[in-house]
């Protein structure tokens, strides 16, 4: 199996070939290693979570973990294929056996030090461009969420801290408490 290699631009295709036992996000072509997120990292993926899949059962959409491919264009020359730490589907045509072909209705980054700058501004400049309806930013450091919903093609941005319970404005009536997203304990 070819590994990626610095300067060569891959499709989803070449990713396919790709090693299992590695963790890539391919961006407009580029190829990202991505590492192995931490203990606090963990904890605050699994509240929102949980609280999204309480909220979901029953409901016609589907929320999702990482790692879990999302195809933005979602055919084989596609040069994008994300794996956010969690998303949520609500148009069933979209997902098949190897993960979501095109945007999803809402996805959420949290960062670490090592993923900060890739998760605010090149994901960021990707999820708008790809037309995903709302992307949220948890930022474990600070307590705090950036919201971003898409108006007109352009995300339009609202904060939260640890204190708030946070609308997820694509999923009528569905709130996050931030309180449990970011406790310690």
């Amino acid at each position: 199996m070819e590994q990626p290699r610095r300067g060569r631009r891959y499709t989803y295709a070449d990713y396919c070939t790709w090693d299992d036992d590695k963790r890539w996000e391919l961006i407009d072509g580029v190829a990202y290693m991505m590492s192995a997120p931490g203990t606090r990292h963990q904890r605050v993926v699994g509240e929102i979570h949980r609280q999204l899949a309480n909220f979901l059962r029953g409901k016609p959409c589907d929320v999702f973990a990482s790692p879990f491919d999302v195809r933005l264009d979602g055919a084989d020359e596609d040069d994008s294929v994300v794996q956010p730490d969690i998303l949520v589907v609500c148009d069933k045509s979209k997902i098949d056996e190897k993960g979501v072909r095109g945007a999803p209705d809402f996805m959420v980054e949290v960062l670490s030090p090592a993923t900060s700058r890739y998760d605010r501004v090149i994901k960021f400049n990707l999820y708008q461009r790809a037309g995903v309806r709302e992307y949220w930013i948890a930022d474990p450091d600070s307590g705090t969420v950036g919201v971003f919903l898409l108006e007109g093609g352009k995300y339009i941005a609202a904060a939260y801290s640890a204190a708030d319970t946070a609308p997820v404005e694509v999923l009528p009536g569905c709130e996050i408490d931030l309180r449990e997203v970011f406790n310690e304990e």
